[in-house]
């Protein structure tokens, strides 16, 4: 009998600290993690999406629009968070010189208030205009 309780111990110990390290997890990937997200995805793209070709012919350094679409959205989707709505807004792709424009705007849901037991949505924007410099 003493043994069977450490099991039962032990396996809501376990699911508690499974249950905790969840929640927190949920609470900690914040804002932060999406602006950081957004800033590198953004990047990342903006080199992928370098045409290479025009740059070795006339020393232009320029990035294909439609590329850079596909790329940034590629990198955001595999990275972003499966539980939140998220809206990306492209405003800007300037091919020559290489600059883009773009907005994500992140639907949370948040905890229940006291009085009325409803919960409350809310919209977190996320703005970025990104230049690629060539250093000589």
């Amino acid at each position: 009998m003493k043994e069977s309780m450490w099991l039962v111990f032990v396996l809501m110990f376990g699911l508690m600290a499974f249950f905790f390290v969840f929640f927190f997890q949920r609470v900690v990937t914040t804002s932060e993690q999406n602006y950081h997200l957004l800033k590198e995805a953004t990047e990342g793209a903006m080199y992928d999406a370098l045409d290479y070709s025009a740059y070795r012919a006339g020393d232009v350094i320029r990035i294909d629009q439609e590329l850079f679409v596909e790329m940034f959205i590629r990198r955001f989707a595999e990275v972003a968070s499966i539980t939140d709505n998220y809206e990306i807004s492209i405003y800007d792709v300037n091919e020559i010189p290489p600059k883009v424009s773009l907005e994500v705007i992140s639907s949370e849901i948040g905890a229940a208030t006291h009085t009325d037991n409803q919960r409350f949505k809310f919209n977190v924007r996320y703005r970025i205009d990104a230049i690629l410099e060539q250093i000589k």
